[in-house]
């Protein structure tokens, strides 16, 4: 059971995130002490006691006489200033998955030219979002690399990047974007990997063709299009009930999703684009339990070309994601960019190529 925060913390908290996000800006004096006793209703002692300590942090300073400002004091006191530059990276998740290849390839990268590396992980969650965009701000990064959480949906940390933008901090995303801000950005191509996957089981004789898809995330929104996109090419119909969505919310019970779609679909589904190689091993455990074969009666293509791919009990046939090199790319940008280059790319898509497995079947046309 989490301990409850003091009152006064919370006034830290609050004042913070109003400052690093740009709400309360450098040098603008913010509400009175007798206005933030009403606002947040506590005592004068209480916000006494938070303003001291975001004094003491360089968030604010007071004026005998005019009251209390935003400093950016705070920059300075960060710890990048060691001598060797201090890159922040923030990704969804950082042991799980293909993310341990993808920070592998930043550090390296940053280690060429003796940059630090600070990580933090979101989990894809919002709010863990804005706590490490707010440690990435008040630690005074040179540069950041971000995955975006939610990619698919409103994000209300926004503001949080456009501080980095107002303060000249170069950053750069993977894996996905937020289609609100103009960011350079390095991508699979993910309409292209959906496609191809597609393409795979229709030109091995597939026609009942479907896709389990995450749809919270720019990469599910994409690989949706791939899909739907090769299936028109073919002249097959897209069929909304042969299409199982899910997000970060309802991932805990995607397994007890696919017990009831793969029960439902057995008589018409043959094959099945899955999200990503991740989802595929979930595919692969379900079929198991209700006894269905794969590939005899249901072929699947994944997508990312992990270690799930390569070490399931059945090698799942997948398509290529960049990784390592991706990591190591993006980490250059923000090198070069610190070094004022000026004419680097602004959008960078890596091509994804098949590889075959042995979860997929050849229908044979009568």
């Amino acid at each position: 059971m989490n301990a409850v925060k003091p009152k006064y913390q919370l006034i830290i908290e609050d004042i913070r995130s109003h400052i690093l996000s740009g709400t309360y800006k450098p040098g603008e004096k913010i509400p009175s002490e007798l206005v933030l006793q009403e606002t947040y209703d506590v005592s004068r002692q209480t916000v006494r006691k938070a303003l001291l300590e975001l004094s003491n942090e360089g968030f604010l300073r007071s004026e005998r006489g005019s009251g209390t400002y935003v400093s950016s004091q705070y920059r300075s006191k960060s710890g990048s200033k060691s001598g060797n530059k201090t890159i922040g990276v923030i990704t969804t998740y950082i042991s799980d998955y293909i993310f341990p290849s993808i920070i592998r390839g930043i550090e390296g990268r940053l280690n060429e030219d003796n940059y630090s590396l600070l990580l933090a992980s979101t989990n894809n969650d919002i709010a863990q979002e804005r706590k490490a965009l707010e440690m990435m701000l008040s630690y005074g990064v040179d540069g950041l690399i971000v995955e975006p959480t939610r990619s698919n949906v409103y994000n209300p940390n926004i503001a949080y990047y456009l501080s980095f933008k107002e303060q000249e901090v170069p950053f750069t995303m993977i894996n996905a974007y937020y289609e609100e801000l103009e960011v350079p950005f390095f991508c699979l191509d993910d309409v292209q990997s959906s496609y191809l996957a597609t393409r795979e089981l229709i030109g091995k004789g597939h026609t009942q063709i479907g896709i389990i898809a995450k749809m919270d995330d720019l990469q599910g929104k994409f690989r949706m299009k791939g899909f739907i996109k090769a299936l028109g090419e073919n002249k097959l119909r897209f069929q909304h009930e042969h299409v199982l969505a899910f997000d970060t919310d309802s991932k805990p019970d995607l397994s007890a999703n696919l017990e009831t779609y793969l029960t439902e679909n057995r008589d018409e589904l043959t094959a099945l684009v899955c999200y990503n190689d991740e989802v595929g091993l979930e595919v692969v455990n379900v079929c198991r339990k209700l006894g269905i074969a794969i590939p005899d009666d249901l072929s699947i293509v994944c997508q990312d070309n992990s270690y799930i791919a390569k070490n399931a009990n059945i090698q799942l046939t997948t398509l290529t994601h960049p990784q390592e090199q991706m990591g190591r790319d993006a980490a250059d940008w923000v090198i070069k960019r610190l070094q004022g280059k000026k004419d680097l790319p602004d959008k960078t898509y890596y091509q994804p190529a098949l590889v075959e497995g042995e979860t997929v079947k050849v229908i044979e046309v009568e």
